[in-house]
């Protein structure tokens, strides 16, 4: 299988017989700059299939006997996230050509129903991004108003997780990627604005990002104005107790010539606070993202000048502008505790 990376519609990489031949490394992703596995990115870029609805999505569309390569592939590898996509030497196909432009799988995606299904079975259409939006939640990307939003199912404790950690952060003058509520679900807005700039998960440049001192170095060796927001979003996962920050779920943003903007904004919060129940240890003692936050500290002193005053009234304000139903006192002790902790 040989195929062309393109970057839009400017070739960056030509893999022909498993070798990857450069083009254009500055427009390259940076997973295939690190790496040249251009199997394994078109893997990390398919569906979950451990999602009951994409299982759905699948069939409907024809693509059971399909691996995770060939699934991505039967929508040239495109995202709504990036510009990057692929297709073969001889194809005239253009970015405009592939580009989504409608959410008809949406609800498929997101709900499962059956007149859903049967909706998609009929369809003629093959063309979504649904078939390269990661993750193990079931979700989709919608269309409004010329703007794509990522929708999620949640529960009311996963979606009041979710909310008050972009509220919490957006009061505290983060980057923070913009969620809304929805009746049964949480919806973000694709921060990218449909691909006019490039993001690329951490994993795309670096290791397994659990350790905090050595991601620090890793960002800085990539742009030195991305350690400030990430120092702000692990300080913000300790406030929360968010344990699911990974590689997956943070990154950077590039310029669709290649520069490193920033950070992206910071999302997939809903494992944090009482996404699975409000916890015990209220007091935040032996608190192991408190420790490792520390341990940051205390390798780096200066990384505190980027960290801002919490108080109780912050926390009190986001709870009333929320007016969500939760143990009010119970979230505020917990932060509070969390934020004394370091």
């Amino acid at each position: 299988m040989d195929l062309l990376i393109m970057s839009r519609d400017d070739i960056v990489a030509r893999w022909k017989d498993r070798h990857l031949e450069i083009v254009n490394e500055n427009k390259l992703p940076l997973y295939l700059a690190k790496t040249h596995n251009v199997e394994r990115w078109l893997e990390t870029r398919s569906i979950d299939r451990h999602r009951a609805n994409s299982r759905l999505l699948i069939k409907a569309l024809r693509l059971t006997e399909k691996d995770d390569v060939q699934t991505v592939i039967s929508v040239n590898a495109a995202t709504i996230t990036d510009s990057y996509w692929v297709k073969s030497p001889d194809s005239t196909l253009t970015y405009a050509d592939i580009r989504f432009n409608d959410d008809y799988f949406a609800n498929l995606a997101l709900r499962g129903d059956y007149d859903s299904f049967n909706k998609a079975m009929n369809s003629k259409n093959s063309k979504t991004p649904e078939l390269t939006n990661i993750g193990s939640f079931e979700k989709c990307w919608k269309l409004t108003n010329g703007e794509w939003w990522m929708y999620k199912t949640a529960n009311h404790s996963e979606m009041f997780s979710e909310l008050f950690a972009f509220e919490l952060g957006m009061a505290l003058g983060f980057n923070m990627a913009e969620y809304r509520r929805e009746k049964k679900f949480i919806k973000t807005k694709d921060f990218t604005d449909h691909a006019s700039v490039n993001y690329e998960p951490a994993y795309s440049f670096m290791s397994d990002g659990d350790d905090y001192i050595e991601t620090v170095g890793e960002l800085r060796a990539l742009g030195s104005n991305l350690v400030p927001d990430y120092v702000k979003m692990i300080f913000l996962d300790t406030l929360i107790a968010n344990p699911d920050r990974h590689t997956f779920n943070f990154g950077v943003l590039r310029s669709l010539e290649g520069k490193v903007l920033g950070l992206a904004p910071n999302f997939d919060n809903n494992m944090a606070l009482i996404a699975r129940g409000y916890p015990k240890n209220i007091s935040r003692k032996n608190d192991v993202l408190a420790r490792f936050f520390k341990e940051l500290l205390a390798f780096d002193n200066s990384l505190r000048e980027f960290l801002p005053t919490v108080t109780e009234d912050i926390v009190w304000s986001v709870l009333t502008k929320m007016n969500m139903k939760v143990r009010s006192k119970t979230i505020v002790d917990f932060v509070m505790n969390g934020y004394r902790q370091i």
